[in-house]
C-alpha cells in the first residue's frame, strides 16, 4: 500500500487586497495565511510518513511571482526533500507564461535538479520508486491550443469544434501512454483540467486564457487507480462509483468571496493496484463573511446595521458589509460607528448601495373578466424597461402597424361574410 497526499491550487501570492501588512514581518497577512495553510499540508505529509506528494497545479497567481513569494513556496516543499518524500509538481494554467510559451514557474525545480522532485510540464509517464513500492504517474498539464494542434489545424473553426479536435488528439496521445503502462504497478493520472461535469468556483474568474472542457469518460479508465485533478477550487468527486476516484481536492485557501462557503483542504490516499481509498481533510482556513442588510425602509437604519453586524462572529474574519439605503438616509449613517463595530475583523470593506426611488407605473393585472387597451399595456411595459428605451419608439410604431393590419384583415373577413 502506498500513502499519497494530493493537494492543488495553492495560488500563493493571491488575495492581498483581503489582508494588511504585518508590522512584525513586513509581509501581507494573506501571504502568511497561505504559507501557514501549506505548512499544515506538509506537516500532515511528514507526520503520516506519506510515500508520495502530488500537486495538481497553480502554485502562484501567474508565471512570474515575486522572489519572496517563490521563497515562501520553496521553503515548505524543501521539507519534503529533507524527508526524502518524492513529489510531483504539475504545471497548471497559472504556472504557464501567456500562450504556454517561455516555460513555467515550476520548471526551476527541474533545472536545479532538486532531489526527488518531478515537474510535470508535458504529457508523459513518470515511474517513481517510493519506500513502499513503485507507482506510475501520468502527468497531464494544462492544455493550450498549441499543445497538440497547429494554427492551421484550428484556423476558422468555432471553439466547440476546436475543443472536439483537441479531445480527439489528446485521446490518441493518452492511449499511447496507457499502452506503455506496467499493468502490475498502481497508476495515478495527475491532470490540470476542466472536466465537463465539474462545479465551478473562483477559477472561472481567475482563468488565464481560454481553456478546454474535457469529457469525464476520458478519465475513467480501468488502467487508472486514482485520478488526481487540479484547476477547480471546489472539492468534489466526479465519479461516485470510485472506480476510479476522480478527485478535485480544491484550493487550500479561499481566494476571494466567491469561495466564502467552500471547505478547503487536501486528500489523503491509500493506493494499491486496483483500488484507492481516499479521504478529504479539511483545513482551518480564514473565514470570509458577507453581511447584507436592506435599511431602506428602516426608521433607524444605523441601529439596524449595528444589530446586523452583532449577529455575526467576525473575529479575525475577512468581512464585507453591503447595505442598501435611500439617498435621504445617507446623512443618518454614522460611518465611525460602523468602523468601530467591524474593528475585530481581520480586514473589512463597507459598501453602500442607493435604492432607486423612481416611481414605476404598474402594469394592470389581466384576467378573464378584465381588459386593457393593448397599446396602453405596451407603453406601460416599456416605461418599466430601461434596457428597451432605445428601441421603444420603434416597438410602438411596429405594434400600431400590426394592430392596423389586424383590423384591416378583420374588416375584409366581415365584408366577405
Amino acid at each position: 500500500m502506498i500513502k499519497i497526499l494530493h493537494l492543488s491550487d495553492i495560488h500563493m501570492g493571491s488575495g492581498f487586497s483581503h489582508g494588511h501588512i504585518n508590522p512584525e514581518t513586513g509581509l501581507n497577512t494573506r501571504l502568511e495565511d497561505f504559507v501557514n495553510t501549506l505548512s499544515r499540508c506538509i506537516d500532515r505529509a511528514l507526520a503520516d510518513a506519506v510515500d508520495l506528494v502530488i500537486f495538481g497545479g497553480d502554485a502562484f497567481p501567474d508565471a512570474t511571482p515575486p522572489p519572496y513569494v517563490q521563497q515562501a513556496f520553496a521553503s515548505q516543499f524543501r521539507r519534503l526533500v529533507d524527508a526524502e518524500i518524492p513529489t510531483v509538481l504539475l504545471v497548471g494554467n497559472h504556472d504557464q507564461h501567456s500562450q504556454g510559451l517561455g516555460g513555467a514557474s515550476l520548471c526551476i525545480y527541474r533545472t536545479l535538479g532538486v532531489r526527488g522532485f518531478v515537474v510535470g510540464d508535458t504529457l508523459t509517464t513518470h515511474r517513481i520508486q517510493t519506500r513502499n513500492g513503485g507507482v506510475q504517474v501520468i502527468t497531464l498539464p494544462w492544455l493550450t491550443r498549441s499543445t497538440l494542434m497547429t494554427r492551421q489545424d484550428t484556423e476558422g473553426l468555432p471553439l466547440a469544434e476546436v475543443n472536439q479536435l483537441l479531445t480527439e488528439r489528446l485521446q490518441v496521445v493518452l492511449e499511447g501512454e496507457i499502452r506503455r503502462l506496467d499493468p502490475e504497478v498502481p497508476t495515478v493520472l495527475l491532470a490540470h483540467l476542466m472536466a465537463d461535469n465539474a462545479s465551478l468556483g473562483a477559477e472561472r474568474f481567475l482563468a488565464v486564457g481560454k481553456g478546454f472542457t474535457l469529457p469525464l469518460s476520458l478519465l475513467t479508465r480501468p488502467c487508472f487507480d486514482y485520478v488526481a485533478l487540479g484547476h477547480v477550487h471546489r472539492h468534489q468527486n466526479l465519479n461516485k462509483s470510485n472506480n476510479p476516484p476522480v478527485i478535485y481536492p480544491g484550493s487550500i485557501e479561499r481566494v476571494d468571496f466567491s469561495e466564502e462557503k467552500e471547505d478547503k483542504g487536501y486528500v489523503m490516499i491509500e493506493l494499491e493496484r486496483g483500488s484507492a481509498d481516499w479521504e478529504f481533510c479539511a483545513l482551518p482556513v480564514r473565514t470570509f463573511r458577507t453581511i447584507e442588510v436592506d435599511v431602506s425602509k428602516a426608521d433607524d437604519p444605523q441601529a439596524v446595521l449595528i444589530k446586523a453586524i452583532a449577529k455575526h462572529n467576525i473575529q479575525d474574519a475577512v468581512v464585507r458589509l453591503i447595505y442598501k439605503l435611500r439617498s435621504e438616509q445617507m446623512d443618518i449613517i454614522d460611518s465611525s460607528s460602523l468602523h468601530a463595530a467591524l474593528i475585530t475583523a481581520h480586514t473589512y470593506t463597507i459598501q453602500a448601495e442607493l435604492v432607486s426611488q423612481l416611481a414605476r407605473p404598474r402594469i394592470p393585472e389581466l384576467s378573464a373578466s378584465s381588459s386593457i387597451d393593448p397599446m396602453e399595456a405596451l407603453k406601460t411595459y416599456l416605461n418599466n424597461r430601461e434596457d428597451l428605451k432605445d428601441i421603444a419608439t420603434s416597438m410602438i410604431e411596429a405594434a400600431q402597424k400590426l394592430l392596423a393590419d389586424d383590423v384591416e384583415v378583420w374588416l375584409e373577413g366581415a365584408t366577405s361574410d
